[in-house]
């Protein structure tokens, strides 16, 4: 198995004919094999972040139609807004570790509140939650990309993501409409500054290329430069109010003319109106734009990169992807049954789509995290829990994913560009990023104050079932980290670690067994914590773990 195809998960299964195999021949039909851990895995790591030894043992005993519904259940609740932890400024406005999400605008506390947002951000992924909620943010931040950096006000940017969350598994055409009229969103693609004397083109383009009807197989439009032109038009007049963070209609600043749509929408024409009647306009142009079947297919193409494989060919366009666009379409563009009916179902399970992503650097640093229950600081100590959440931000940053702030509005490459994708997120200079992190996470973490987050992997592999035992302990941590069975050679190998060179096996058990009998002789301790460091040092620095 070459490169390419060990990080797509797609070793070589026929000799090369000139015919072209599909990777699969699964569908839509409900998955009815195994519920083991190899299972429960693969389906938390693509609606959540990471696979923590809790979660799996939680829903390895709920069968795979309860993890799914339970999963795909949105909690009614906020959470808790972020707050103001800068000690640079003190905001008159805003006391310290008090929300800064409805005061007035202050620049000077501008930057500290959109660094409290980027950490809050972070600190929501690692909250634990089973739900696919932070999953279908970040799934939708990407989709409706817009920057902190370029709306630059952190109040509009809080407000979007909380319209991710409140749409995150909703109507798509709600959420369209919703995004469309949201400040940050007109601040960022200029939509308040449309006009019908100067109309601005960005969100109408933008609306048709990215964010419904998407492109031919060619990369191509379906629509043209006239219906950009109309879309604008129909837009002019969205203004925002700068103390309240809100949007308005000003239809003083509204094109009232008619507006003239291509072919490709039937030659639409969107009657212009007067007064408040203008923005009645929109609804017009979601009507028309959702008629169009390409919305379904481009939606649903976009949900399957993202949470199955990068590469669509003509077996999973037929056998998944076009069937998944007609349950969105007949239920009126809801997401929900979408991912109901793709999480559930045989493609997904498909070994082929099992370990076939690599990790994106947010689903990296979380991940690494989560799973082995890295404890960050309580909100006794707010300056330092905020500061370490925006360590596993900056990290993320450097490896090539700055959440809040995608590098333009088609947001992260590793989504949309073929052939690539998500092999973009892996290069030169990516990768060392990776191999650093997890050697500090293993060494000495991160430190602000007095509070350091670490990984404590003595105490993490004492919730194993076996740790004494170097061989079942090896089995284990390879089952619980990497997505498929690995071989013998390199269990050997680890096994060797434990056991300090030596062969055989007791070397490893009596070192545990002494630190359990004695945790409190730092001898003891340090056989086994040096041991240990060493074997998740290798493991971690393996192709296998970037997988998901």
């Amino acid at each position: 198995m070459n490169r390419r195809e060990f990080f797509t998960g797609n070793a070589e299964i026929a000799p090369k004919t000139g015919v072209s195999l599909p990777r699969t021949q699964t569908g839509l039909t409900p998955y009815g094999g195994p519920w083991t851990l190899s299972e429960v895995k693969h389906l938390l790591r693509r609606t959540v972040f990471g696979a923590t030894k809790t979660d799996c043992d939680y829903f390895i005993g709920q069968g795979r139609s309860a993890a799914v519904a339970e999963l795909l259940t949105i909690p009614a609740s906020v959470p808790s807004p972020p707050l103001y932890v800068s000690t640079t400024y003190n905001d008159p406005n805003v006391p310290f570790g008090q929300t800064w999400i409805n005061a007035p605008y202050d620049a000077q506390a501008n930057g500290g509140r959109r660094t409290s947002l980027r950490g809050w951000w972070i600190s929501q992924l690692l909250s634990g939650e089973r739900s696919i909620r932070e999953r279908m943010v970040l799934f939708w931040h990407n989709h409706f990309s817009t920057e902190i950096a370029g709306i630059f006000d952190a109040r509009y940017c809080y407000n979007h993501n909380i319209l991710l969350r409140q749409y995150a598994l909703g109507n798509f055409k709600d959420l369209t409409r919703a995004v469309t009229l949201d400040p940050a969103m007109l601040r960022y693609l200029n939509g308040y500054l449309n006009t019908a004397t100067a109309p601005d083109e960005n969100y109408g383009r933008e609306l048709q290329e990215l964010f419904t009807v998407g492109k031919d197989a060619n990369g191509l439009p379906y629509y043209n430069e006239d219906d950009v032109q109309a879309a604008a038009r129909v837009l002019t007049g969205y203004r925002i109010t700068g103390t309240t963070a809100t949007s308005y209609f000003d239809a003083t600043r509204h094109d009232t003319a008619d507006k003239i749509f291509s072919a490709y929408y039937n030659n639409t024409v969107i009657i212009g109106r007067t007064g408040t009647a203008g923005q009645d306009e929109l609804e017009d142009l979601l009507t028309m734009i959702f008629s169009k079947q390409e919305v379904a297919l481009n939606i649903c193409r976009r949900l399957y990169r993202h949470f199955v494989y990068y590469t669509i060919d003509a077996a999973a366009e037929t056998d998944v992807i076009q069937p998944l666009a007609a349950i969105f379409r007949n239920n009126n563009y809801d997401i929900l049954p979408v991912l109901d009916a793709l999480l559930n179902s045989e493609h997904f399970f498909d070994m082929a789509n099992r370990g076939a992503l690599i990790k994106s650097p947010i689903d990296f640093c979380v991940s690494t995290c989560r799973d082995f229950d890295v404890a960050f600081p309580t909100a006794s100590t707010l300056s330092e829990q905020y500061a370490l959440w925006s360590r596993v931000h900056t990290q993320s940053s450097g490896m090539g994913q700055a959440i809040g702030d995608p590098p333009d509005v088609a947001g992260w490459p590793a989504y949309y560009s073929a052939p690539m994708y998500h092999e973009l997120w892996i290069n030169a200079s990516t990768l060392p990023l990776r191999n650093t992190f997890v050697d500090r996470m293993l060494l000495f973490g991160y430190t602000s104050g007095s509070s350091t987050i670490k990984i404590d992997f003595v105490q993490y592999v004492g919730t194993l079932q076996s740790p004494a035992d170097p061989e079942l302990l090896v089995q284990e941590v390879l089952d619980r980290h990497y997505c498929f069975d690995t071989s013998q050679n390199l269990k050997d190998y680890l096994k060797s670690i434990l056991l300090s060179g030596q062969a055989q096996n007791y070397y490893w058990t009596q070192a545990w067994d002494d630190y359990v009998n004695n945790p409190g002789d730092p001898t003891y301790y340090m056989i086994v914590e040096s041991r240990l460091r060493s074997m998740f040092q290798y493991v971690m620095k393996l192709a296998e773990y970037q997988l998901s």
